[in-house]
């Protein structure tokens, strides 16, 4: 009898959550993809409350994933290609520390993965400063509220303009197009 390995976690933080779900709900063997908050002091906070900058909460996304189809380090690929790694104050229009990049990692293999390619990317000469994307170990996470649930579905307009508007889409295609 074959055992199934279970789903595992990924969370990161890369900006606006809502940017950051598209990216990954497409990739066979991603399950859900959950925004939400994560990396502060304050219970089940709302988005306001991570919006003032006072819990310590970076907007982030949780990813389930079957390790069988995809795997970590194909994950790690797809973050690190949704974000300017460079940028400590935030990401593209959205500033501050809840909208800082992070990879939040839940065991010691995906600690190791994710230390790695971050020495990898520095070393790539994709970017000419410093990466600055720290790797935390992953505290709770809260799900953010109902209606930042899959906004790119939700909003579809809203959302291109948003990514337009913020200098996200014009950075991811001058950085990773054909990459």
């Amino acid at each position: 009898m074959q055992s199934e390995t279970p789903y595992q976690l990924a969370t990161f933080a890369g900006g606006c959550f809502w940017c950051m779900v598209k990216p990954f709900d497409k990739w066979p063997g991603v399950i859900k993809v959950i925004s939400g908050y994560t990396g502060g002091h304050v219970e089940n906070p709302t988005y306001e409350q991570v919006c003032s900058d006072t819990t310590g909460h970076y907007e982030a996304v949780q990813i389930t994933f079957d390790p069988n189809i995809i795997s970590y380090d194909e994950i790690l690929s797809v973050f690190w290609q949704q974000i300017d790694p460079t940028d400590a104050s935030g990401q593209f229009a959205d500033r501050g520390s809840s909208y800082q990049t992070a990879i939040f990692y839940h065991n010691p293999e995906q600690k190791e993965l994710a230390e790695k390619s971050k020495i990898a990317l520095a070393q790539s000469g994709a970017f000419n400063r410093p990466i600055v994307t720290p790797i935390l170990s992953a505290k709770p996470f809260y799900p953010a509220e109902e209606y930042h649930q899959d906004y790119y579905k939700k909003n579809p307009l809203h959302y291109q303009r948003y990514s337009v508007g913020s200098g996200r889409a014009g950075f991811l295609e001058r950085h990773w197009s054909g990459k």
